[in-house]
């Protein structure tokens, strides 16, 4: 909105000279300045029953049909309206508890040469709110109450001046038309519920945990309102993401979940099936369900499961319902809608907000918009909002995206219902993301059992005296409402006894019913992995035509793409050597896994930055034609019927992305879904992820998952941050069978790898350390028969040696360390030197290794790493690698991962390969 009081300060007799030239050419005067004038014609025409006609009769004989000063106070007046729709958020009483800020809003009439004299003059400018011509007296009172009133609006940023008009007249419409008795009647019936569980628990469970929704229980008909008018603009499907503030009131009032199944949990009585697991705290579990919608239509509703972590719940509920929407609904997105209820604190603090935020409208992460809700309690723990952010908001994010953001306050339970009707609408209308910022109070401190008045004295004196929303909801139907809306109030006071009471006196209540949906029941035809799944790895090999076939597909592209030349000479040279070898590489390998999943109508998903090139230029994916910059897939047409490829460059994330995918994988077990680093070092961006959900999620919640995760890691004198993907802090993880930890050496043990993913009766997690230089080392190179037969080989004994009783040495490595050191075996013809590559870390194949010590019975091992001492898979095998005798080689402890100097790289390289050859 342009701010035209450089205008209005100027001679009236210029505001006239552009309206004449409008008159002329429209085009010939600024976009804004056409709103106005366009408006300002079609009030004049429209004034004392003129409607239809084209202009007025002064305007077409040359001149307005006001003076040139009227014209220059109409122009005030529009300035004032455009300046509330756009700044009148800030004067907004959203705040229930006290007197907000002054964030200098300027809405003074002064400021628009306006005064208490122009309030009894009409206006044409009134046609602008749908009033007509009336008084600047009327136009403040609108104004006042639609945007300065319960609610304040943040839309005016948003460029698309489609979207901004739909928002100022729906917004406008909305505020200004009052409810229903049955919508009331609604909004008391799950404002009774809300209360009527934090009642009981506070009754039944007192002083225990439960980070209690009191203070934000308008929550509860919030999520009602918007999740039925989802379902009547098509949404089949809700996944909603929160933390723990209010999380068991959403499960009883939204889920449907009964009080006898929370508060088995409260007891430590749960049943795991429908609660995604128990291995956790009551206010951390997910749950799945149907329910009914007030209008009666069915609903799929899943909570997803999520720790303590604030906020990293986002990008796993984002990939999931990706997925949900790729899997069951044909990449519909209107059919599923995404709801992440923050906190002010987490969602003002936490960077994940920000880069769910950039991955809301790319390609490769889009899910149709995401309703963001903030319950904001002013507070994080103990620590006040002007201590916890610079920003005027704690949703300002949503501007970096042209997200409309509501502000509303959460006593006014109907400002609140409206809000998220609107919010639901705009996001069917527009697939794009929108926020509630819903401005509460926390009745007690951070949980139950904290004093909030010792960092918050006066603000809880307020809080100790204020109503709660259903009392404040009751009290103003009774007071201001008409004749039935007071009945409706007192039926609904004795409707809330009389359910509080029942649930005092634990009346039964019956479980939702469920049907699985698709995704569901290939999850439960999968079971949970046992040690001995992993002493052998399953038979993932294809047959010789697939092969063939595959490998010819891979090769070709259409006769009208022309790729780059450098390009068409890397696919020729992997031809001929195929042809001339009958061997093919590590990039022609990993193509190959996934276009034999595709084959088999498994979908294949990729992400990650520069994964469709390969940041080390080795996948080429996806090709680029030379003079169209056309795209063409290389996993695309490989099939007739056949799984689909999704590839995707990502953006600079790997926090969100890293979520994203685990999410996506989360939801079907029977798609590969692959997340690569740029650089393996990059990851420890994602440990949030890597923690809470990767390595702990199923023992946590029974929930398994079969992301692929490839980490480029070697060293190569990349320095510092180029060389350490620190396996050490996967495998300190490592314990039942939790995941699964490769550095894998060969094309063909990659390929079977990958296959292995979705081979397996259940889900784990694979963690690759993959190589980078090695990617085109012909020791990689696999030939046809090592795809064609077999299966992953978690040990590699050694290919150089014949004669196994001429061994009086076996190094025992993993990746990048066993090229070294067979290049210097193989030069120096060391026959007496085995070198055994360990490529599966996690399980450990302990019977694997200790054939290989019975193999070569006498001779002494070590464990060779490039790693230093206190980083790679030392300490690890040390702790669980007992039943064979080994000394460790590797570089000196360090604190940081690798030297910045090339020359001291190769020196520290050397060193470890000439001693484990010669101690």
């Amino acid at each position: 909105m342009k701010d035209f009081s450089f205008v209005t300060n100027s001679h009236p007799a210029y505001i006239e000279s552009l309206y004449q030239d409008f008159r002329k050419d429209p085009n010939s005067v600024d976009p804004e300045w056409v709103k106005f004038f366009e408006g300002f014609d079609f009030a004049v025409s429209n004034t004392n029953g003129k409607a239809g006609t084209a202009a007025p009769a002064a305007v077409t004989g040359g001149g307005t049909p006001v003076t040139n000063d009227q014209l220059a106070k109409e122009l005030s007046v529009y300035r004032l309206i455009q300046a509330y729709r756009k700044k009148a958020h800030l004067i907004a009483k959203t705040n229930p508890i006290r007197e907000r800020k002054d964030r200098k809003a300027g809405l003074e009439m002064t400021n628009f040469d306006l005064s208490d004299a122009d309030l009894k003059t009409e206006f044409y400018s009134g046609t602008f709110l749908g009033l007509g011509k009336t008084t600047l007296e009327n136009i403040l009172a609108f104004l006042n109450k639609i945007y300065a009133g319960s609610v304040g609006i943040q839309y005016t940023y948003i460029n698309d001046r489609e979207k901004a008009k739909w928002l100022e007249k729906e917004y406008e419409t909305t505020m200004g038309t009052p409810l229903s008795l049955e919508q009331r009647r609604r909004i008391l019936q799950k404002l009774n519920q809300g209360v009527i569980f934090e009642k009981f628990l506070h009754t039944k469970y007192i002083g225990q945990k439960r980070f209690g929704l009191e203070g934000g229980e308008s929550t509860i008909p919030a999520l009602d309102a918007m999740i039925t008018t989802a379902v009547e603009y098509g949404v089949q499907e809700s996944v909603i993401g929160m933390a723990h503030r209010g999380r068991l009131n959403v499960l009883a009032n939204i889920l449907g979940k009964t009080y006898e199944q929370i508060f088995n949990e409260f007891e430590g009585l749960a049943i795991p099936d429908m609660t995604m697991g128990s291995g956790d705290v009551k206010y951390h579990l997910g749950f799945r369900s149907q329910v009914a919608t007030a209008t009666g239509k069915q609903v799929n509703l899943q909570l997803m499961p999520n720790p303590s972590h604030l906020e990293v719940v986002d990008p796993i509920v984002i990939g999931f319902s990706r997925s949900k929407a790729d899997v069951i609904y044909n990449s519909d997105y209107d059919k599923i809608l995404p709801i992440l209820i923050h906190g002010d604190a987490a969602v003002a603090g936490q960077g994940i907000v920000y880069e769910v935020a950039q991955m809301s409208k790319l390609k490769g992460y889009y899910t149709g918009g995401t309703i963001h809700f903030v319950i904001n309690n002013q507070i994080g723990f103990t620590t006040d909002f002007d201590d916890a952010r610079s920003s005027d908001y704690c949703t300002s994010v949503a501007s970096i995206v042209q997200a409309p953001v509501f502000h509303v306050n959460g006593d006014d339970a109907e400002a609140v219902v409206k809000v998220s009707q609107l919010a639901a609408r705009y996001r069917q209308e527009f697939n794009e993301d929108v926020y509630i910022d819903m401005v509460c109070y926390r009745k007690h401190g951070h949980n139950e059992g904290d004093e909030p008045k010792f960092t918050q004295p006066s603000l809880y004196a307020l809080i100790d005296k204020h109503q709660n929303p259903r009392e404040v909801y009751t009290q103003f139907l009774l007071n201001n409402g008409e004749a039935d809306a007071q009945t409706l109030a007192k039926e609904m006071e004795k409707v809330f006894w009389d359910e509080l009471q029942a649930r005092l006196d634990e009346v039964k209540q019956h479980p939702l019913p469920y049907v699985n949906q698709k995704p569901e029941e290939w999850w439960q035809a999968l079971r949970k992995a046992t040690p001995q799944d992993f002493e052998q790895s399953p038979v993932t090999a294809i047959n010789e035509d697939d092969f063939k076939r595959l490998f010819d597909g891979l090769m070709k592209w259409p006769a009208d793409f022309v790729p780059l030349r450098k390009v068409s000479k890397l696919l020729q040279d992997k031809i001929k050597l195929y042809q001339d070898e009958g061997k093919v590489d590590w990039a022609t390998g990993e193509l190959l896994a996934y276009g034999s999943l595709l084959i088999e109508g498994r979908d294949v998903r990729m992400s990650g930055e520069d994964v469709k090139r390969g940041t080390f230029s080795h996948r080429h994916a996806v090709l680029f034609d030379e003079n169209t910059n056309a795209t063409y897939s290389r996993l695309g047409e490989l099939a007739p019927e056949q799984g689909k490829f999704r590839i995707y460059n990502s953006l600079l994330s790997e926090y969100g992305v890293l979520g994203f995918e685990y999410g996506y994988a989360m939801a079907t077990p029977n798609s590969l879904v692959i997340w690569e680093a740029q650089y393996g070092d990059f990851v420890n961006g994602a440990q949030t992820v890597i923690d809470q959900y990767i390595s702990s999620a199923e023992q946590k919640w029974t929930t398994q998952n079969g992301l692929v995760m490839l980490l480029p890691h070697g060293y190569e004198g990349g320095g510092p941050d180029h060389s350490n993907a620190r396996p050490e802090r996967f495998l300190q993880q490592c314990a039942e069978e939790n995941m699964v930890v490769t550095n894998i050496t060969t094309a063909a043990n990659f390929f079977h790898a990958l296959r292995r993913q979705l081979t397996w009766q259940f889900r784990k997690p694979l963690i690759n350390f993959s190589p980078k230089a090695n990617l085109r080392h012909v020791g990689a190179y696999s030939t046809m028969d090592e795809f064609t037969n077999g299966s992953f080989k978690e040990v590699l004994d050694d290919p150089f040696i014949q004669d196994a009783s001429l061994v009086k040495k076996v190094l025992l490595c993993t990746g990048k360390m066993y090229f070294d050191l067979s290049d210097k075996q193989a030069k120096d013809d060391r026959k007496d030197v085995a070198i055994v590559r360990l490529e599966q870390l996690y399980p450990l194949p302990v019977k694997q290794l200790e054939a290989i010590a019975a193999k070569y019975k006498g001779a002494t091992f070590f464990w060779v790493q490039e790693e230093p001492l206190n980083m790679g898979a030392a300490s690890y095998l040390q702790m669980n690698l007992k039943q064979i005798n080994y000394g460790v080689i590797s570089r000196n402890p360090s604190a940081s991962t690798a030297t910045g100097y090339a020359k001291v790289h190769a020196r520290e390289q050397q060193q470890i390969i000439d001693t484990a050859f010669n101690i």
